[in-house]
């Protein structure tokens, strides 16, 4: 894939041509923005465009060096993963021995590190000496969804771009150009995942769609905290794999948020959810604005204590009773909370 293929980064893209086209490569670069919206695909082509021997701003897709690289299996082209949760100092020592030569064939060798914030401390201080001195011949790409935790020592080190979501219309075009969705399926995907085209396409199953909306109708049909048998079983079936936890936490979020737009605008064209938009406004009926923000945190607290390993089951049963409560008090004559 090259520059030409990447759909709506349109302005990060720009900058990197004019970069490429004015020699001015510098020796790093830290890639930053939420998952799924082209990070690692702009640095695939990046190291393209530099290697290609046909290309100037853009690589050909044609030659020898880019036919290697779409298949893996460049020589100047090392992409750098976890290995289970984190990238250990091995990983970063291979990076300082390969670091140490000239490219083997092409004019750059480029070292992609994928999920940058994953490396323990060791690879880390192991990363900063390539860093303080990584060679002519070197390009080093971090990519990250939280740039805020890797350490500033090597953040500073970095030119820094950050990646936007992508609009409803750029996921949608996607979908059907390159997945030959129809229109339908791909607005409601594209308005569901939050403009990242990866959890587009983990999301494009049926199975998510009929998640989603036995997860919202469950939801929305409860009852107001006083039957705890029914909070309960919510909870129990919110759980398991840490990873869908967290997305059924999204989706409820992201969802929260729609009631709460629709009860100040009463607009279905700015729902993150359309498909949903009869359980959205009778659900905002029972709700206040204020009632609906404290909602929102309440879900958000519980995602990032789930993230850094709380007690599951705890947590969103916990979550599911604060959001009952909210909706009890709230709904019975108004009041804010």
């Amino acid at each position: 894939m090259s520059f030409k293929d990447i759909y709506g980064q349109e302005r990060q893209i720009a900058i990197l041509q004019k970069t490429i086209m004015k020699g001015r490569i510098p020796n790093a670069y830290l890639f930053h923005g939420m998952d799924g919206i082209g990070k690692k695909t702009t640095a695939t082509a990046l190291a393209k465009t530099l290697n290609c021997t046909e290309g100037k701003s853009d690589s050909c897709d044609t030659c020898g060096a880019c036919r290697k690289i779409d298949h893996g299996n460049h020589a100047d082209l090392v992409i750098i993963q976890p290995q289970g949760i984190l990238i250990k100092i091995e990983e970063i020592r291979k990076l300082q021995d390969q670091a140490k030569y000239r490219p083997f064939e092409g004019k750059k060798r480029v070292f992609i590190i994928d999920d940058a914030e994953k490396m323990n401390i060791y690879a880390a201080n192991a990363l900063l000496k390539i860093l303080e001195e990584p060679g002519p011949s070197n390009l080093l790409i971090l990519i990250t969804s939280r740039p805020y935790v890797l350490p500033q020592t090597i953040a500073s080190r970095c030119q820094k771009m950050r990646f936007s979501p992508l609009k409803r219309e750029i996921v949608a075009a996607f979908l059907t150009e390159r997945l030959a969705l129809d229109e339908e399926a791909a607005l409601i995907l594209a308005s569901s995942c939050e403009g990242s085209i990866g959890r587009a396409l983990t999301m494009r199953d049926d199975s998510y769609i009929a998640v989603k909306h036995d997860l919202i109708k469950r939801i929305a049909s409860s009852g107001r905290g006083t039957d705890h048998l029914q909070l309960l079983s919510l909870a129990h079936e919110l759980g398991g794999d840490r990873t869908d936890i967290l997305e059924k936490i999204d989706i409820l979020k992201s969802w929260y948020r729609d009631v709460l737009l629709f009860s100040e605008m009463k607009d279905h064209a700015i729902l993150i959810h359309p498909d949903c938009a009869d359980m959205t406004k009778r659900f905002s009926e029972n709700m206040t604005g204020p009632g609906i923000l404290k909602s929102i945190k309440t879900m958000g607290n519980a995602y990032r204590a789930i993230e850094q390993n709380a007690n599951k089951q705890l947590t969103l049963e916990s979550m599911m009773f604060k959001l009952a409560s909210i909706r009890q008090k709230t709904a019975g004559n108004g009041l804010s909370v």
